[in-house]
């Protein structure tokens, strides 16, 4: 029997300068139709992830497809037994995936798209580098053999990154392959290497979950976990749930050996957050937690996630799991607040 609730990720950038216009409609629908999660409108585009019965997200996409700009948007689709979102939000943004780098139009110029059947023969030339986009702490849990890792707090960070490469400063431009989640990240960061003079520039098309849904684990270049942005936490070959789980408290993607550490405690702090909250945090964590282990008895969803205190980041803006405005608000974890493709 197929699970009931249809979870559909989405992207596309195009020129939508009337994106205002859209929010009230959409919100409308959505409610109408049973739909939660986070949709993103900006003037480059759309961005988003959205749950509910299947016919109640078929409706949502047939309404943006009939705009003719967005008539051959494409998503990927899951299924789940559990409403993977317990709140609706729809945003204007000034982008559908924040990079902060003036004139950049990837509707135009991204990189070339290879697609997953095709990467491992890519990757494996001597003369490619290859660039992993995403943030330090997606990048712990996975990646791909001989990736660079940049090390970065923030999608924000990366033009600077790239900037401080010497391998990327000279006349003659290497090749350059790039990767990330979904495929959103790459078409920027593509987009501005091309915009610097590179040419031979490649980028995952599907991103990394498409490459683990269609390349076999025993053809596999990819080493560990991919990082996801709702309640799976992780995803291995085939898209199987992974061995993640997440920090409640700041939001982090925890290992078996982070859970079994002693200043583990769960919804109040982890080895990343332990000694970084106050009493006062403490307090209002563990009450929350005792809150959600009491509707979990009574067979309720507990959706006061948003009531959370802020995670690390934010306080010090960095660009970790819960730094909301660092990564444009597409890139915090807590499932029930919504999630944007990445």
């Amino acid at each position: 029997m197929t699970a009931p609730y249809l979870t559909a990720a989405l992207y596309k950038f195009v020129d939508l300068p009337d994106h205002a216009d859209w929010r009230e409609p959409l919100i409308a629908l959505c409610r109408e139709q049973q739909v939660k999660g986070t949709l993103l409108l900006a003037p480059e585009g759309i961005n988003g992830t959205i749950a509910g019965p299947e016919a109640g997200v078929l409706a949502v996409l047939a309404w943006l497809r009939r705009d003719p700009r967005l008539a051959d948007l494409e998503h990927k689709a899951s299924w789940s037994g559990h409403p993977p979102f317990h709140r609706l939000k729809v945003r204007l943004k000034r982008e559908i995936v924040t990079l902060r780098v003036p004139g950049l139009r990837p509707q135009e110029n991204a990189g070339r798209y290879v697609k997953p059947e095709d990467w491992n023969a890519l990757i494996a030339q001597p003369d490619v580098l290859l660039i992993d986009t995403r943030n330090d702490y997606e990048v712990k849990i996975g990646s791909f053999d001989g990736a660079i890792n940049p090390g970065i707090g923030a999608f924000t960070d990366l033009p600077g990154w790239l900037a401080r490469q010497p391998a990327l400063q000279g006349a003659a431009k290497p090749r350059v392959a790039m990767f990330c989640t979904g495929g959103i990240r790459c078409e920027k960061s593509t987009a501005l290497l091309r915009m610097q003079g590179f040419e031979e520039v490649y980028h995952l098309e599907g991103g990394i979950l498409k490459y683990l849904e269609r390349v076999p684990e025993s053809e596999s270049r990819w080493r560990g976990e991919c990082f996801v942005f709702d309640e799976r936490v992780s995803v291995g070959h085939g898209l199987r749930p992974g061995a993640h789980a997440l920090c409640r408290s700041c939001r982090w993607p925890l290992s078996e050996a982070d859970r079994a550490s002693p200043l583990f405690e769960e919804g109040v702090s982890c080895p990343h957050c332990h000694g970084q909250r106050d009493d006062g945090d403490r307090e209002r964590l563990a009450e929350r937690q005792r809150q959600v282990a009491l509707a979990r008895e009574r067979g309720v969803a507990h959706i006061g996630v948003d009531a959370m205190p802020p995670a690390m980041g934010e306080r010090a803006g960095a660009g970790t799991p819960g730094s909301r405005e660092a990564q444009g608000a597409q890139s915090q974890p807590a499932s029930a607040s919504g999630s944007a493709t990445r």
